[in-house]
């Protein structure tokens, strides 16, 4: 464990990603069932993925580009496809549903005005 008196790591996306800051078995802790609560309140649930380095890489130049964290960007970026692949989802089903069956008689046709 570091001493008090050593230089502080400054806390960067990078600082986290090449475990200088989050790996000491020393700063390990059980999470406290409040902590949970906060994310029951929110709605929200961690999760752990493993994602390309190149598609880390470019996430978080799209978020600095936009000034928004890379993590924000992920939640985002997957509420817009969720959301997405639900509509599509829905549009089949109901496509589905309102779908009629041709009759064996063929084709109706319309009378066109005037003829």
């Amino acid at each position: 464990m570091k001493s008090t008196n050593e230089t502080k790591i400054p806390s960067t996306d990078e600082a986290w990603d090449n475990r200088e800051l989050g790996a000491d078995e020393a700063y390990v802790g059980v999470v406290k069932a409040s902590d949970l609560q906060l994310d029951a309140a929110a709605g929200t649930q961690l999760i752990s993925i493993r994602l390309g380095v190149s598609m880390i890489e470019d996430l978080k130049l799209i978020a600095n580009i936009n000034g928004i964290g890379y993590q924000t960007l992920m939640k985002q970026v997957l509420g817009r496809f969720v959301e997405c692949e639900k509509k599509a989802i829905w549009n089949q089903i109901v496509s589905k549903q309102l779908k009629v069956e041709p009759t064996r008689q063929g084709p109706r046709h319309r009378k066109v005005a005037g003829t």
